[in-house]
């Protein structure tokens, strides 16, 4: 209803049904899961389905068949390869939907899935031990997919709906890897800087009345409240110290390199390495050609009015703090460090923290470096 909320131009409402249908793809494969889950256990509880999960109670192969047909709904819900095509269409609903359903809220219940019944996950696709599992690879793919079929959109928010696919895949990668905290800190961060870049691209369509770059330009001069906030976001999805991308990217990183059989999970490192360095590119692209450079769209430019630019200071501000929540020890005193992890991550027995091959990733200087590098790196080839 929303992405077809100006259903009088056709494309609206084709991309309306679009969503709709390729949802119901994935609740197939939802359904099935569920039903799988609810006969094997004898409850929809999810505590007791995951606790079933942990004690044996429940077959391997019952696991892996759930799993698997679970992460059909994730694929339809966060827009991850091969049924992500929904959510680009989905730019046609008002810019306000698409920051907060289509950056922040709604298509993360993939992910939340995923992170409720993660001990169905982590047995069925013998997470702690093995080097590679369906999830894992669903999320890299779509990282370097998102992120490249970002690189030739003209349309701001389209630009912007492949980025967030991109993003939504470094949290599935995440969760396969066995990095479930650093997941769900990435899911926490990105809510605040996506949806500032897409109440930014919102607030410059106001005043040139387009979303294509290619009538933007040189906006910086006109409105600077909407460049520097666009700026800001722009840097912590890129993953800058220390604004709030880089603390939980860096998260996923380390995770990649030291969870898994001894570290297994090194080419999803490379994975990530690769997707940020897009990342670095596509937007610089996307902030060069709408503030910098000559104004080539009609009429005069404006800065927003309050209501549009108080918003995006208060996700700006968020962008840039948010990621201090959960310092890593290594860099934090005790009263400070891993706030996020402590607070939010299960204990007990329906939580694979109890189970030999989970572990939580240590801060590492060497990537933290590495990653930093290559996102400066990705600007000025940008």
């Amino acid at each position: 209803v929303l992405i077809g909320h100006w259903w009088e131009e056709k494309a609206n409402s084709d991309a309306a049904l679009k969503a709709f249908i390729t949802n119901r793809v994935g609740d197939v494969g939802l359904i099935i899961g569920v039903i799988l889950l609810f006969w094997t256990v004898g409850s929809f509880d999810i505590l007791e389905t995951n606790a079933a999960a942990l004690d044996g109670s429940v077959g391997h192969s019952t696991l892996l068949i759930a799993s698997c047909c679970l992460i059909a709904a994730v694929m339809s819900k966060s827009g991850q390869f091969i049924l992500h095509t929904w959510l680009p269409d989905a730019m046609a609903g008002p810019t306000p939907v698409s920051a907060l359903i289509h950056a922040a809220t709604m298509v993360v219940a993939g992910i939340y899935l995923v992170a409720r019944l993660y001990a169905v996950f982590f047995e069925g696709l013998s997470i702690g031990t093995s080097s590679v599992n369906l999830l894992a690879v669903v999320g890299a793919v779509t990282v370097i997919g998102g992120a490249g079929l970002a690189f030739v959109q003209d349309d701001i928010k389209k630009v912007l709906a492949y980025s967030t696919i991109s993003q939504l895949g470094y949290m599935v990668m995440a969760l396969g890897i066995g990095a479930w905290t650093a997941a769900l800190f990435h899911l926490f961060t990105h809510a605040f800087f996506k949806a500032c870049l897409f109440l930014g691209s919102g607030s410059v369509s106001h005043a040139v009345h387009s979303f294509d770059m290619r009538d933007m330009g040189g906006l910086r001069r006109w409105m600077p409240h909407t460049f520097k906030t666009f700026l800001i976001a722009t840097a912590a999805l890129i993953g800058l110290f220390p604004l709030a991308g880089f603390w939980s990217k860096d998260e996923i990183l380390a995770g990649a390199s030291q969870l898994g059989g001894a570290g297994n999970y090194w080419i999803f490192m490379a994975v990530g390495i690769i997707g940020a360095l897009m990342t670095a590119v596509y937007m610089t692209r996307c902030v060069y050609l709408t503030f910098f450079g000559e104004y080539r769209g009609h009429g005069h430019p404006h800065e927003s009015g309050p209501r549009i630019v108080v918003p995006l200071w208060i996700l700006a501000i968020l962008g840039v703090f948010a990621g201090l929540v959960n310092l890593p020890s290594a860099l934090a005193p005790d009263s400070v460090e891993l706030r996020f992890e402590h607070y939010y991550e299960p204990v007990g027995g329906y939580f694979p923290s109890i189970v030999p091959g989970f572990a939580h990733p240590e801060f590492s200087w060497g990537i933290a470096i590495v990653s930093t590098l290559i996102a400066l790196l990705g600007i000025g080839f940008g």
